[in-house]
């Protein structure tokens, strides 16, 4: 029992690690997504043709 107790600090502290890792990743994985969907120029100009009925924004050409 008490080997298991001696554990569990450093389980906390792993887990704590890789929950910073993972919110990292996610921010990282968000800036890429928003480079990706912008438009070649930089600019949304909403110059793309919209596909019948459908919003021209939010779509990854």
């Amino acid at each position: 029992m008490k080997n298991n107790e001696s554990k569990r600090p450093d389980v906390n502290v792993r887990v704590k690690e890789l929950q910073q890792q993972v919110d990292s990743l996610k921010d990282l994985v968000n800036s890429l997504l928003s480079v990706i969907c912008e438009e070649p120029d930089g600019v949304h100009s909403g110059s793309a043709p919209a596909l019948a009925g459908q919003p021209r924004e939010g779509y990854c050409m």
